[in-house]
């Protein structure tokens, strides 16, 4: 089997730090783009305080990266460690109580050295991470979506990604605010150089979408010669995707990104009622469905919503290096 060469993740949360930790098994040239739309908790405060990028994505996907040598496991839970909040902070967000040690240790990174992708280049050093984390805008943005409430027939136009990944209503079309923030040019580069671009999994409207709603990351995605990867989530994400089956998760992408191609959509094998007709959604971008195990178990074997990095770097590790893993049929 070749190997995958240049693979670029695109994503945001606790999807992307699944698909980096399988995906860092799989080859050795990883880049993370990262979306920064989060304007809740730490993320929110630093925001908010600093005028900053959010940081808690791109923290995690350095988290992610890190290898499972010693130095790699002590430093991803240091990243991740968060400072509790004690009954004196309660109520006030003029403590560290909530914020998270990675998260404070790239915004000193960024004050430092002023430039956002080298204070990220820095951590990842430090950390060890098996990959390059960049952000897919260089200003932070918000995320506006139109929603439909229970029992209403206008739209309800709700902003802020925590508004939106928590509206009780029916999401069915989001937007950047502002509408063509500047993307980072390394990461425009990353992907037009790339020799795989992963979409997804993740919180399908304000983690993956968002990569396609950029006009420079979305013309970079749709004309590089890399072959296209979206990776379906185990099951719908309650409050962004309720109710939302596989294929409408693969016509949401349709409708915000019309000309966008793929070659392949992954998709957990118990995650899938109806296989026939994901693969008729699927061959609308030209791709082809494959099926595979890559969903975590529990101890009594049973499936659980979030992906095995395991698993998935095998699933991942078949198809990226030309293996066997087979198109469903």
């Amino acid at each position: 089997m070749s190997e995958p060469g240049r693979v670029v993740a695109l994503g945001g949360g606790h999807g992307l730090a699944a698909s980096l930790s399988a995906l860092r098994r799989v080859t050795a040239e990883l880049t993370a783009i990262v979306t920064v739309a989060d304007d809740g908790g730490s993320s929110g405060r630093l925001r908010r305080e600093f005028d900053c990028l959010p940081p808690g994505d791109l923290r995690m996907a350095l988290a992610a990266l890190c290898g499972d040598d010693e130095w790699g496991r002590l430093w991803s839970r240091v990243a991740q460690h968060r400072f509790e909040v004690g009954p004196a902070q309660s109520g006030s967000d003029d403590t560290m109580g909530g914020h998270s040690v990675g998260n404070l240790l790239i915004l000193a990174l960024w004050q430092l050295l002023g430039d956002p992708v080298e204070g990220l280049d820095q951590v990842g050093r430090l950390l060890g991470a098996q990959g390059r984390v960049l952000p897919m805008s260089l200003d932070p943005i918000d995320i506006e979506a139109d929603v439909m409430m229970t029992g209403e027939c206008e739209l309800t136009r709700v902003r802020g990604q925590v508004e939106v990944a928590s509206s009780p209503g029916r999401l069915v079309a989001v937007r950047l605010y502002p509408d063509a923030p500047r993307a980072c040019p390394e990461a425009v580069e990353a992907v037009e150089q790339a020799d795989w671009v992963v979409l997804g999994p993740g919180s399908w409207f304000t983690s993956v979408l968002p990569h396609l709603l950029m006009p420079e990351l979305r013309d970079a995605i749709t004309r590089t010669s890399a072959r296209r990867v979206v990776a379906l989530n185990l099951a719908p994400q309650v409050g962004e995707t309720t109710g939302y089956s596989p294929e409408q998760h693969l016509e949401v992408l349709a409708a915000h990104a019309p000309d966008l191609t793929l070659d392949h959509v992954v998709a957990d094998k118990t995650a899938v009622s109806d296989p026939a007709r994901l693969a008729s959604v699927a061959k609308t971008f030209g791709a082809e469905l494959v099926l595979a195990d890559v969903a975590a178990k529990d101890a009594a074997g049973v499936g659980m919503p979030r992906h095995d990095p395991e698993l998935l770097a095998a699933a991942y590790g078949e198809l990226l290096r030309g293996g066997k893993i087979p198109p469903w049929r």
